[in-house]
């Protein structure tokens, strides 16, 4: 399953791209606003400031991912992580500063929700940590509530609850018994 999403009321929609081939040029009218607009399968073509077209690039998770656990608010979904401060949020049309959306319709996470730092200690390995942005509803950390303007050091599997969202840090640390 594809999922795409309008272009002028931002709806999710969501279709089987296993039944056409690359190259084929889908229409689509959006059942919530009625607007009608075309995809291409295959190739992410973007239009960049200049308005020439760029390909997308594949998202790079060398520096770790949240998963996002499947519920009624949302699908899973893999998001990955860059050096210094990821804003975690709710993904909305028009919401700026959030560096890693999370596609949801779960009312109690925030749009700018939590922000998780990542940074390399004197070996190499990434350190995680993370702070409420703050939200209406909290941020916790293996069930346990952030404090306001507390910062937590976060290991690989740590469970982060977001609303009614659930997280799980996937660390790019290697092994211990890959040393």
């Amino acid at each position: 399953m594809k999922r795409v999403f309008c272009p002028k009321c931002d709806r999710q929609l969501a279709f089987d791209d296993s039944k056409y081939p690359d190259g084929k040029v889908l229409a689509f009218v959006c059942p919530q606003c009625g607007s009608q607009f075309k995809i291409k399968l295959g190739r992410k073509l973007v239009k960049n400031k200049d308005g020439v077209e760029e390909e997308v690039k594949e998202p790079d998770f060398s520096c770790g991912s949240i998963t996002v656990v499947e519920n009624v608010f949302t699908y899973k979904q893999e998001l990955p992580l860059v050096l210094g401060d990821n804003v975690v949020g709710r993904r909305n049309l028009g919401t700026e500063g959030v560096n890693v959306p999370i596609i949801t319709s779960d009312p109690s996470m925030d749009r700018k929700h939590c922000v998780i730092h990542v940074k390399r200690d004197a070996v190499g390995d990434f350190v995680y940590t993370v702070r409420d942005f703050p939200s209406l509803t909290g941020t916790f950390v293996d069930n346990v509530l952030i404090g306001k303007k507390e910062q937590v050091r976060i290991e690989d599997g740590a469970i982060l609850t977001l609303g009614a969202t659930t997280v799980i840090l996937r660390s790019a640390n290697p092994e211990e018994g890959e040393r």
